[in-house]
Parts: C-alpha cells; sequence; structure tokens
C-alpha cells in the first residue's frame, strides 16, 4: 500500500504509482485538497481509466464540489512520455462523474498529477457556484454559505433553542437571539418583562404551522423560492406585524410579478392593507391602463362591499385620470 499516498502542495496533488500491470486497479489514499478529501483511482483493461472523486463525507454530499482541472501522466524513465488532459470544468459527486482514458501501454513505475484550477460550491439556497479560493467577495461568500449551514442545523435539530413558537396546528423550537436580531418586535418581547419573556413562548395563532416554517426558514437564512412564493401572502402578514421591512419588501416585489385578472383584488387590497405603494400601483395599472377592469367586472360589485372608502376615493381618482378627455 506504500504507492497509495498522494503528495500535496497549495492546489497540486501528485501520485507516484510503482508498481502498476495489466488488468490492475488501484485507489489512492484520501488527500486534502480546498474543503474536501479526495481520491484517485486507475484501473486498466484496453485502455487506462482515471478517476477523481471525492471522498463520501456530509460536506461532499451537502456541498459537493465543481472541480475545474487538469490531469497530467508520466512515465517514470528515460523515455519519458507526458499525457495532458483538457481542462475538465464539473460537479463531482462520486466515481461515476468523470475518468479519463489513456493510452493502455503505462505500466510499471508513472507519476499522475492533478492541478486544480478551481474549486466552486453551490449556494444552499441555489445559484450560481462560487470560488473557495481567494478572489473579490469569495471568502465571505464562503463565510455566509457556512453561517447558513450552521444556522440551518440549529433550526433544523433545535440545538440550544431557547424558545417555542404556539401556531394553531402545532408547536416550533426557536432561538431568542435569532428573533431579536431580525424584528424589532420580537426583540422588544425578550427585553421587557412581557409574558413572552417570562414564559420563553409566542403564540403565533393567525399563522399555519407551515406558513410559520416559511418564516423561520426565511429568518434564518434557509427559505427556498417555493416556499416562499407558496406563502407569500402570510409571510407578508407576518412581516407586517413585526416589522421585518427586508421580508415585507420580498413579498411585495414578488407579488407584483404575477398580477392577473384572478388575484389582481386580492393584491390590491393587501395593497392597501400593508401600505404597498408599488404594489398598489401595480394593480391600478392593470385594471385602468391596461383595461382589466372589465376583466373582473363579476368580482367588483362583492370588492366594492368590503373595500375602505378611500381605497375607493383612490381607485376612482385613478379612473378619471385614465379615463379623462383628451
Amino acid at each position: 500500500m506504500g504507492d497509495s499516498k498522494v503528495e500535496t502542495i497549495s492546489r497540486l496533488a501528485q501520485w507516484r504509482i510503482d508498481n502498476f500491470s495489466p488488468c490492475s486497479y488501484k485507489k489512492s489514499d484520501p488527500f486534502k485538497v480546498g474543503l474536501w478529501n479526495w481520491h484517485l483511482s486507475i484501473e486498466k483493461n484496453r485502455y487506462m481509466y482515471i478517476r477523481l472523486f471525492p471522498e463520501p463525507s456530509r460536506v461532499s454530499k451537502e456541498q459537493p464540489p465543481y472541480a475545474k482541472f487538469i490531469l497530467r501522466i508520466s512515465n517514470v524513465g528515460a523515455n519519458r512520455r507526458l499525457y495532458i488532459s483538457p481542462v475538465h470544468d464539473r460537479p463531482l459527486r462520486t466515481c461515476d462523474d468523470f475518468y479519463w482514458p489513456v493510452d493502455s501501454s503505462f505500466h510499471g513505475r508513472f507519476i499522475i498529477d492533478v492541478e486544480f484550477l478551481d474549486l466552486r460550491i453551490c449556494p444552499i439556497n441555489g445559484g450560481e457556484t462560487v470560488s473557495i479560493w481567494p478572489m473579490d467577495g469569495a471568502i465571505q461568500s464562503m463565510s455566509t454559505q457556512t453561517t447558513l449551514c450552521c444556522l440551518a442545523r440549529m433550526l433544523d435539530e433545535g440545538l440550544h433553542a431557547d424558545v417555542t413558537i404556539k401556531t394553531a396546528e402545532g408547536t416550533l423550537r426557536a432561538h431568542k437571539a435569532v428573533l431579536s436580531a431580525s424584528s424589532p418586535v420580537f426583540e422588544s418581547m425578550f427585553h421587557h418583562n412581557l409574558k413572552e419573556k417570562e414564559s420563553s413562548t409566542i403564540h403565533i395563532d393567525d399563522m399555519s404551522l407551515e406558513s410559520c416554517r416559511a418564516l423561520l426558514n426565511y429568518l434564518y437564512g434557509t427559505i427556498n423560492q417555493e416556499d416562499f412564493w407558496k406563502h407569500r401572502l402570510p409571510l407578508l402578514g407576518a412581516a407586517n406585524k413585526y416589522d421585518i421591512v427586508d421580508l415585507k419588501d420580498a413579498c411585495e416585489e414578488s407579488l407584483l410579478e404575477d398580477i392577473n385578472s384572478q388575484n389582481v383584488l386580492e393584491r390590491l387590497q393587501e395593497a392597501w392593507l400593508y401600505q404597498l405603494t408599488k404594489l398598489k400601483k401595480g394593480c391600478m395599472t392593470y385594471l385602468f391602463d391596461f383595461g382589466k377592469i372589465y376583466d373582473v367586472r363579476d368580482e367588483i360589485n362583492n370588492f366594492f362591499r368590503q373595500a375602505d372608502r378611500e381605497l375607493m376615493l383612490d381607485m376612482f381618482q385613478e379612473v378619471l385620470t385614465v379615463w379623462k378627455p383628451v
């Protein structure tokens, strides 16, 4: 097993094979480059196949590497031959994700080099991959991703959770520090001698269990797009209630993206209720500038019976503005 060790320096890994016979297979010991432990393997049949893959671990499963690298193989001796691979750039999860076929005449003693040109990870919430190595913003980005992993564990596993949130459908565990840092309303609950401070319990009866979980996922930085989209309206209500400004802005921007004749009156009502100027303007533009008021004439009477008087006045003024004589 003496020739299973891989030597590393900086971003270069070198594996010296002392004895390799036809129809053989060898796998290196793990070696560390970047965040991951790696293996090299070689097998020989008709061709020699060289594989590079990360060692199975929690890190490689949750944040698999996206590697940009070059392989070189050369024999040891007077008649030195060198084969250089193309530049490979791909995600590597298992030993089946990458192999490089090489001329099968290599045998005996030879050297395999792997030069890592870049190693990237995919953010927990999706998006573009980011390099783990120093460049503008890379260290900060990697630190952010690590922090999000820690926060996700804190929430999912209830690590040192110190507050219980009770909804109409069940309970969730969270952390006073995270809630307080995200919302001045939560901070006030735990700072002053209120019942929430004494009991370490918050009652959120106006949210379902799933919507409240989505709220916590947002505050802990682990919410995905699908859950955010699904729970936008209850998240908007919570953002307004607990003064979470960035969440309120995100909900408003999202609700602007898919206004249609089935939801425009509801969106207009939400915009008025939560004082969302951009959403209100978008709904008014959709109804009057684009003439979609005719598409909701069956629903408009019921809307007017429930709408705030000042909102109705704003709509009437919008009508006068749009339909004024040329």
